[in-house]
């Protein structure tokens, strides 16, 4: 519940406090007085966007200020208690603080704590219910219809599960559709790729046979000079008959055998020639082994030269080094597998997809029929309700269609206020038949009957009896008394018939004082109601007359 409104130079408001009780509160003023300021300013608690001009003129800041007490299992303060906001000293009060500078710039705090203003909204929907004064003209739009009966319903955690499940749906169904896509320009790559695999399975180049390839080519190639040099090699090492390596050696080591009998500082010599004559034999060994080895094959070194150049080509045609081309085969390969592999978990996303889509489908239908139920029960209460507000051949309908094909976050169903305002007529649209009176006693039925749904403990109405007099403007004061019996209500209004049924009355006036225009506002006691209602009823001039009228319509809606 508001317990208290602190207002410091916003608007032509220069200072306000403002005390707030439980039960019904109105608040009357001449027009232009500044009945709504104090609902725009506690419009600014609950979040809603701040501009520089609210700002008293020669002043740099506007300050307001809101107090709330909260039971411990409302919505408020479970929402306070999870984001760490509670007052440890008065965990059941919650004061909503708003401060708009000269630069535009704004702050936003929750018992002393700064806070986001979106986290500002959030909790002042569990505090604050505002019907604003174009309510009747909201009533007109298609989608404050809908949001009408899910309130009513109170189907809020269907519509956040069938948020959640229309998301999971979207997501699955554009990755298929992106899958297919996908699908169509990878068909052209697979056949390319198909193509050059085919190629290069056909020629199946190994790993490191282009270097053997070459290695082979040049050992054919220069078979003649390989068997040439070999022999000359051979000649000088070991094979020419009148003077070699081999013998040389051999004659050296039976010299430095005589010299080391006589001196052993010859020893180390004698070894390391020792050695170089096995070296010597040895590579005399290998020579000869690899040259009877050297083969003189022109069919072979053909067939050496072909492949080589087969490779290169291919190697140029795919942009790669000769030596990587094997590499780059398993590579296409590869790529092709998976392109292959792609296409076959097309069935289980299309799997996945319907059963999305089904789910969303069986959400929507439970929904519609929720919807359904309380769009019916909610006609019937609008349709009793306007008829005690002078439209006593009005009866009111919802019809919902249910649209599968039109299925989204909401579910799938369109929703239309109709009325027939007569006896005879075909109910019609809202927007094509009702008139501003008319729509006007709608919407308040329609605020007053939701409300009963609502878990906010604080209702305002804001001049929504605009459009109605008479008989009909005591009914609606009557019809917020009795809601106010379930919830703390505030009411701006015109009438002295909503007026008289408050439990608490505030008047607004407009002062000029010191250049300045001001705004006060002032609890009336029962002996100023009377006069400030008897000014409702009968403007400047106050005859005992209309004061006895005041009086009686007072007395009559207090005893109610």
């Amino acid at each position: 519940m508001l317990n208290h409104l602190t207002i410091n130079n916003f608007a032509i408001v220069k200072q306000l406090d403002l005390s707030l009780s439980e039960g019904m509160t109105v608040i009357t003023g001449e027009t232009g007085a500044g009945k709504s300021i104090g609902i725009d300013a506690l419009g600014l608690c609950l979040g809603y966007r701040s501009d520089i001009s609210m700002i008293r003129d020669k002043s740099n800041k506007a300050d307001i200020s809101a107090s709330f007490s909260m039971q411990s299992n409302s919505p408020a303060f479970l929402w306070l208690q999870e984001h760490e906001l509670l007052d440890e000293d008065n965990p059941n009060e919650c004061i909503l603080r708003r401060m708009i500078n000269s630069e535009g710039r704004s702050k936003a705090f929750v018992n002393n704590h700064p806070i986001p203003i979106s986290q500002l909204r959030e909790l002042g929907q569990y505090l604050i219910h505002l019907n604003g004064q174009h309510a009747p003209q909201l009533l007109l739009k298609n989608e404050y219809q809908l949001e009408i009966i899910d309130n009513y319903a109170n189907i809020h955690s269907q519509l956040n599960q069938m948020a959640m499940k229309y998301a999971e749906w979207r997501k699955l169904r554009n990755a298929l559709k992106s899958y297919k896509q996908l699908c169509q320009e990878n068909e052209a790559r697979k056949q390319l790729l198909q193509y050059q695999v085919d190629e290069l399975d056909e020629f199946a180049l190994r790993e490191g046979e282009f270097e053997e390839l070459e290695e082979n080519y040049n050992r054919l190639a220069n078979a003649e000079q390989l068997i040439e040099l070999s022999q000359k090699s051979l000649d000088l090492l070991s094979e020419n008959m009148e003077i070699n390596i081999d013998s040389m050696l051999y004659q050296a080591i039976r010299y430095l055998d005589e010299l080391c009998e006589v001196d052993e500082s010859y020893k180390s010599a004698q070894e390391m020639l020792n050695e170089a004559l096995i070296q010597v034999q040895e590579a005399s060994a290998d020579i000869q082994s690899i040259s009877n080895n050297i083969e003189q094959d022109p069919e072979l070194l053909h067939e050496l030269d072909s492949r080589m150049s087969k490779a290169m080509s291919l190697a140029r045609k795919h942009n790669v080094a000769v030596k990587e081309l094997w590499k780059y085969h398993l590579q296409l390969q590869q790529e092709l597998q998976e392109l292959m592999d792609f296409e076959e978990s097309e069935e289980e996303l299309i799997v996945n997809e319907k059963k999305a889509y089904q789910q969303c489908l069986a959400l929507s239908e439970e929904i519609y029929q929720q919807r359904l139920t309380a769009s019916q029960k909610l006609a019937e209460l609008v349709t009793k309700q306007i008829k005690t507000l002078a439209m006593e051949n009005g009866e009111f309908f919802i019809d919902i269609q249910h649209n599968i094909e039109k299925i989204g976050v909401n579910g799938a169903d369109n929703v239309v206020f109709n009325l027939r305002s007569n006896l005879g007529q075909q109910p019609q649209p809202l927007a094509k038949i009702a008139s501003g009176g008319e729509l006007s006693r709608i919407a308040l039925a329609v605020q007053v009957l939701t409300a009963n749904k609502l878990s906010t403990p604080t209702i305002i109405f804001d001049e929504v009896d605009v459009g109605i007099s008479g008989a009909t403007a005591t009914a609606v004061g009557h019809l917020l008394r009795e809601l106010s019996k379930k919830c703390q209500v505030l009411c701006v209004t015109h009438l002295p018939q909503v007026a008289s049924y408050g439990h608490h009355h505030f008047n607004v006036e407009k002062l000029v004082a010191d250049n300045e225009t001001k705004t006060k506002m002032t609890y009336l006691k029962p002996e100023e109601r009377v006069q400030a209602l008897a000014r409702l009823l009968g403007g400047n001039k106050i005859s005992d007359v209309v004061l006895a009228n005041a009086k009686e319509m007072l007395d009559l809606a207090q005893e109610s």
